[in-house]
């Protein structure tokens, strides 16, 4: 088996080459145990208020008892479309515990990707943060959704908190655009209202879809990955197992800054986190890097994870160093490539390995991750393929790749997914013969660790060099000067592509002659950029992911 999986050897300490995915049945069957095994310890914390895992079995059971009294049946499809607040857990398990399909829906969509979306899984119900209801309300007459709940940020506070959040989002800081929709109940009533009835009892299997989770379309249409209840406790189990050396059942807390509607976030935090008896303590806002600070402050956190981006923006904040990290164990980035200058900073301020792991929304998320320590982890890879997962490296011929060997990673296990949701043609071009092709070129070394080393897509092709963005990217964000980078793929006549880097500075000395001299140091010749804009910021996802296509579009077009 070793040979076959070289990356066993190097597995830490009591972590197993493969998990029980029999363990348990559904999704539910697991959180049902949690909340009975930590009843009276804090679950989830936002804004200074906690709530224990009981508390959250008490409100999550009558929302889902609300969800059956209001006509809705085991396999409708719910969307839920808000940031990182309480109500969040307790609308996700009540759903799921009434055996609903949940649709994560970022906050940040415009009416037209929420209608593609709506539409594409056939939602019938929406959880809604108030905020975002006027988009709602002019696409509602075009979808399915019937039952309409909203929830005001301080919602889940208590008072004079709740109230006075709201006074400040509703009037002061103008952040929620006048909506009409008619028969909307907030959370909190239909909370109150399922007190008066049960969840009706359901019939659960390990191959039934419980996520539409939609891929971020990033590189094309969003399409629904459907995940079903085997596919998230595999990659909860995979990663509780990974986890297992350095944390603690029921004493650990973890930062939470990437939303929960994302993949990585719900996996990882939600219910990886949660199956130990963690704490997550939530932030509704990553954007605002001080709230990221002061909820760190605020906390013994011994466990963060995040992106490249978030990384870096916490470490330019002026209080950063003033957070005491000595309960820090375990720090996790992943959604996009870790840049090794940011790596080896967080280590050298915080004293804590920063380790980098990869997945996709079509994996659950989690493929491969580092050990979370120095001695078994290594900068500048993707780490190991989680237990019970098989990664392999093919060539465009789909020959297998020895060690070495570049190519497109390919993997196996049961956190992949069922396949797309109504998109027959694109599940047979992404699962083939089981093997699921990710898009992303990589390579494996002699001792199982995987590096990515790009996007197929983004790959810049140079008089026929491939160009790798990424590379361009870690060598110029080493500079210490620059903050952030991207580079992307120009038309050019002369070498069929060019490289162009948009920068943002850390200091506004730097010049673009500095910046190229650095990169010729640095990089051999048709990797260097010939062409440099900087920029006061570079465009994002909502999680932080730098958008390299809708810079190459903007400069295509100029």
């Amino acid at each position: 088996m070793s040979e076959q999986r070289p990356w066993l050897k190097n597995y830490p300490n009591g972590v197993p080459a493969n998990i029980n995915v029999e363990e348990y049945q559904t999704l539910v069957q697991m959180l049902e145990e949690v909340f009975k095994k930590f009843s009276g310890k804090p679950a989830f914390s936002c804004m200074g208020k906690e709530l224990t895992f009981s508390q959250v079995e008490e409100m999550s059971r009558n929302f889902g008892a609300y969800l059956h009294a209001r006509g809705l049946e085991p396999g409708d499809r719910i969307a839920l479309m808000m940031p990182n607040l309480l109500q969040y857990p307790i609308a996700l398990f009540g759903a799921l515990r009434a055996g609903l399909t949940v649709v994560n829906t970022n906050p940040l969509y415009t009416p037209r990707e929420m209608l593609h979306q709506f539409n594409d899984s056939g939602a019938k119900a929406i959880v809604i943060a108030e905020n975002f209801a006027s988009n709602l309300q002019k696409i509602l007459p075009d979808t399915s959704i019937k039952t309409v709940i909203t929830t005001s940020i301080g919602e889940m506070l208590s008072f004079p908190k709740r109230a006075i959040v709201n006074f400040v989002v509703r009037s002061v800081k103008k952040m929620v655009p006048k909506y009409d929709i008619s028969n909307t109940v907030t959370l909190r009533e239909a909370i109150a209202q399922g007190k008066k009835f049960s969840i009706k009892p359901i019939s659960s299997s390990p191959d039934d879809v419980i996520f539409l989770q939609y891929t971020g379309g990033t590189t094309g249409v969003s399409k629904g990955a459907m995940l079903t209840n085997r596919n998230i406790v595999a990659n909860m189990l995979q990663m509780r197992a990974w986890m297992s050396p350095y944390l603690r059942e029921g004493q650990e807390v973890a930062l939470c800054p990437l939303p929960l509607y994302h993949i990585f976030a719900l996996t990882v935090n939600c219910f990886g986190l949660m199956s130990t008896g963690g704490l997550n303590v939530l932030v509704t806002n990553a954007r605002d890097i001080a709230s990221v600070i002061k909820a760190m402050k605020s906390y013994p956190v011994s466990v963060v994870s995040g992106l490249n981006t978030l990384f870096n923006a916490m470490m330019n904040h002026p209080e950063f160093t003033s957070i005491d990290f000595s309960h820090l164990k375990v720090t996790v980035a992943g959604g996009m490539a870790l840049q090794r200058p940011v790596a080896e900073r967080w280590q050298k301020l915080t004293g804590c390995f920063l380790a980098e792991g990869y997945g996709m929304t079509e994996s659950s998320p989690v493929i491969t991750a580092n050990p979370f320590d120095v001695a078994h982890g290594r900068i500048g890879t993707i780490g190991l393929p989680m237990p019970s997962t098989d990664v392999r490296i093919v060539d465009e011929s789909g020959v297998v790749l020895g060690p070495g060997g570049v190519g497109e990673i390919q993997a196996k296990g049961p956190q992949v997914m069922k396949g797309y949701y109504n998109r027959p043609d694109a599940t047979a071009e992404t699962i083939v013969d089981g093997w699921l092709c990710t898009g992303d070129i990589g390579l494996m070394e002699e001792d199982g660790f995987f590096k990515i080393v790009d996007r197929k897509k983004d790959m810049i092709l140079v008089s026929g060099f491939n160009v790798y963005p990424n590379e361009i990217e870690e060598v110029i964000v080493g500079h210490p000067k620059v903050l952030e980078a991207a580079a992307v793929g120009m038309p050019d006549a002369k070498s069929g592509e060019v490289v162009k880097v948009f920068v943002v500075k850390k200091d506004n000395s730097l010049t673009e002659r500095e910046l190229l001299e650095y990169c010729r140091e640095n990089m051999t010749g048709y990797k260097v950029p010939k062409h440099v804009e900087f920029r006061q910021d570079l465009p994002k996802t909502n999680v932080g992911k730098i958008l390299r296509r809708a810079l190459r579009d903007e400069a295509v077009k100029a």
